[in-house]
């Protein structure tokens, strides 16, 4: 019965938001005041805990909040210079193709973004420049909030691995028996960790890319159809090969802070003169129907219309996102000291209302604090007049209102849901009840449902990091009971933890408001469960077949039916695109 009730908040988030499709704001309040429920009655969670955990959430909703208005702001400072129309007509001389641009903006520049900051930030980055560029607002969103699986695990350079893994694991005496037994560190076993998580990660995002063009085309393009996405298959899987492999070598030979900055950089430097070159570029040229013609669910509430400046070069125009990557990685790097130095102010809540429960932040190294400084400075570099920088805080704080509106109560369902293991009743909290759940229903076939446990972590958490935190240990003992290498198990968790922000609501909820299209996050996370589901099941059947080796098993049953779907969708755009040319 507990495994049945902690699953009713999940259950009911989908019901509100992907069955019933109300919006975030409307959605997550009745889903919260259900998880309450179950918190008070079912696991004997006192009201004061309750309230403690909700408070936790609020104060991490303003967090999240922080990001979607610097990323905002930044985005309205650079339309009131003219720089927005500049980076839109540099994309489109690399390729008129909305498919080719989808590709380079979020998997490559937006991977990069990923491995710099983290915490959902490049989706809110990503999103209203794929609307600048012509994108429609919603399907922005839904390629924005797809880059979001391969980079995450070496987000915030390499946060939900050093930070995420490694407090999970630490100090515990299971891991320590196992640590003396191998006679190894545990800072080895977090670098093996890593690593092992990059191959699995490697597999199956080397088709990202793809699976983003083709959820384009089928749900925006005019002739609905994942072939027109599947075309620009050549160009697609080599975008994906040339961000995955840097990062595999990245993450085996250096470690996790650097495998999605690197693979980025070096796949944009390899891609985009490539690209501009013809190399690997579809015969056909996609682009949406004339916007008169689109759905109205797919328009953004935010202004598209840019400035244009002649005189503004395209370095230039360039400068704000470039002094974002940098200011993103100096300040995360521990050995320059200037990130112990930011860190160091601190806004503590330590044992909120008497429970046991903290939060801490500092507020300069949240990345919205970035983008917020980088906006200010673009201003100056771009000669915006005081009119133009208060119409672009006037605009950015009326989209920072509707997105709080969702968070503020999507973030506090998920502490409660977290910390519900402070209870009276001697009960493990609701995550670890379901996860046991599923680890008795498994049994030995535990690695193909291990990713999703990962997935379902940072749904309901909202982070790859927090995922790995609550799930890492149990997984390391799931792996010791069945006598399978919990360096492949505790890599499943992570790799499923990242996938899972595919689906994270207030990632949602903060990449629509950035792109303003609040209201539809039922109808995002229905698409996203495509690539979501694609990515769990893919990475839980080789992780099966690493462990149990090649041969008749469900991971290669698995394995083989999801390549010849993807195999057969190639081979049909080819005879599409051939007797079209006839």
């Amino acid at each position: 019965m507990q495994v049945l009730f902690s699953l009713l908040p999940i259950i009911s988030i989908f019901f509100f938001l992907v069955i019933l499709k109300y919006s975030a704001r409307r959605g997550m309040l009745f889903s919260f005041i259900i998880t309450v429920l179950i918190a008070y009655f079912g696991w004997q969670m006192g009201g004061t805990e309750i309230l403690a955990a909700s408070i936790k959430g609020a104060l991490t909703a303003l967090e999240v909040g922080v990001i979607v208005f610097g990323a905002v702001l930044l985005l309205n400072v650079m339309k009131e210079s003219g720089a927005v129309d500049v980076i839109r007509a540099s994309f489109t001389s690399i390729s008129p193709d909305r498919r080719v641009q989808a590709i380079i903006v979020a998997w490559l520049f937006g991977t990069f973004l990923e491995g710099a900051a983290g915490w959902g930030a490049p989706a809110t980055i990503v999103g209203p420049l794929l609307i600048a560029l012509g994108f429609p607002a919603l399907a922005a969103v839904m390629v924005a909030v797809i880059l979001q699986s391969t980079p995450v695990s070496y987000g915030a350079v390499g946060t939900p691995i050093l930070v995420g893994v490694n407090t999970s694991l630490e100090n515990q005496p299971i891991v320590d028996t196992y640590l003396a037994g191998q006679n190894m560190e545990l800072s080895s076993l977090i670098f093996d960790i890593g690593a092992q998580v990059s191959i699995f990660h490697g597999m199956v995002g080397v088709f990202i890319p793809l699976f983003m063009v083709a959820m384009l085309t089928r749900f925006f393009g005019e002739k609905k159809s994942f072939l027109e996405g599947f075309k620009i298959w050549p160009f697609a899987i080599f975008a994906g090969l040339m961000f995955v492999i840097p990062y595999m070598l990245v993450a085996n030979f250096i470690g996790p802070e650097f495998p999605s900055i690197l693979g980025g950089l070096i796949g944009l430097a390899i891609v985009v003169p490539l690209a501009k070159k013809g190399f690997l570029m579809p015969k056909d040229t996609f682009d949406f129907a004339p916007k008169q013609k689109w759905d109205s669910s797919w328009l953004s509430d935010i202004s598209v219309e840019t400035k244009v400046n002649k005189n503004l070069s395209l370095i230039k125009a360039w400068m704000p996102y470039i002094l974002v990557a940098v200011l993103l990685i100096l300040t995360r790097i521990h050995e320059l000291g200037i990130r112990g130095i930011l860190s160091s102010w601190e806004l503590v809540f330590n044992d909120i209302l008497g429970t046991g429960i903290n939060h801490n932040v500092s507020p300069l190294m949240i990345p919205g604090t970035v983008f917020i400084v980088v906006a200010l400075i673009s201003g100056v570099i771009h000669k915006v007049d005081l009119r133009g920088m208060g119409e672009a805080f006037k605009v950015s704080g009326k989209t920072i209102v509707a997105a709080m509106s969702a968070l503020i109560v999507s973030v506090p369902l998920v502490q409660v849901f977290i910390n519900s293991g402070l209870n009276t009743g001697g009960f493990d909290s609701m995550p670890i009840v379901l996860a046991e759940g599923a680890a008795n229903l498994f049994g030995d076939s535990w690695p193909l449902i291990s990713p999703t446990i990962g997935a379902i972590g940072a749904f309901a958490a909202g982070s790859n990091t927090v995922s790995n935190m609550m799930f890492g240990l149990f997984q390391f003992g799931v792996a010791d009971t069945i006598s399978a290498n919990p360096i492949i198990i505790v890599a499943l968790q992570a790799v499923g933890g990242a996938a899972g922000n595919m689906i994270c609501v207030h990632n949602i909820v903060a990449a629509s408001a950035a792109a303003g299209v609040v209201g539809k996050e039922g109808t995002l996370i229905t698409k996203l469960l495509i690539p979501t589901a694609f990515y769990v099941l893919l990475a839980g059947a080789i992780g099966f077949v690493w462990l149990n080796g090649i041969g008749l098993n469900i991971g290669m049953i698995i394995i083989v039916a999801l390549l010849s779907v993807i195999i057969v969708m190639i081979i049909r755009s080819y005879n599409q695109r051939e007797s079209l040319s006839r």
